[in-house]
């Protein structure tokens, strides 16, 4: 199909995460010009058992690993060419996710860095835009669930992985490009 693609196994709980994955990818394919941070890590947690350790496997993954991906991204390509930066949230903004609460305050802070990251790259020509793809069947629900799901969505489905994918890619694509500290809600009308 015309495209290059390289596969490595990182844990991005660790600090020196961000730049061993753009030091593979630079050696291997060449200087990237798009970041899609899809990392996440998720437990079921809620007020009566949420603790440090929970937070802080949560906040390594979705926070400090999404953030200094970003940030190391943007030190060794801004000011060359277009880029973006991409970071995949939850929509916590919208509803709540009862039992969900680290979760929920690690994807929300990305939701915030995304807006204010997006003002420090935009001299640097580099977008910054985050997406929440609503409820997605990428294997995780059970089949309960996704009844639940069905019965109340309005377009009477859920969401399928190529519904993330076609936004993420006009997200990196030129004609995004005035496009930059947006969280864009594709969640079907949920």
């Amino acid at each position: 199909m015309g495209v290059r693609c390289a596969s490595m196994e990182v844990d991005m709980s660790q600090a020196e995460a961000a730049a061993r994955i753009l030091d593979t990818v630079e050696a291997t394919l060449g200087a990237p010009a798009i970041l899609v941070n899809n990392a996440a890590y998720s437990t079921r947690d809620g007020y009566q058992a949420l603790n440090a350790e929970t937070l802080d496997a949560h906040y390594a993954v979705n926070m400090r690993g999404t953030m200094l991906l970003s940030v190391e991204f943007a030190r060794r390509y801004g000011g060359k060419t277009a880029r973006r930066i991409i970071s995949m949230t939850s929509g916590q903004s919208l509803a709540p996710m009862p039992g969900e609460l680290a979760y929920i305050a690690t994807k929300g802070a990305i939701e915030a860095f995304t807006l204010t990251l997006s003002a420090e790259l935009a001299p640097e020509g580099i977008t910054v835009n985050a997406v929440d793809p609503g409820a997605t069947d990428t294997g995780w629900m059970s089949e309960e669930l996704q009844r639940d799901l069905t019965l109340h969505a309005p377009m009477g489905r859920i969401g399928q992985p190529e519904d993330a994918a076609r936004l993420i890619a006009f997200l990196a694509s030129d004609e995004a490009a005035w496009i930059t500290g947006q969280v864009i809600h594709s969640r079907g009308g949920f």
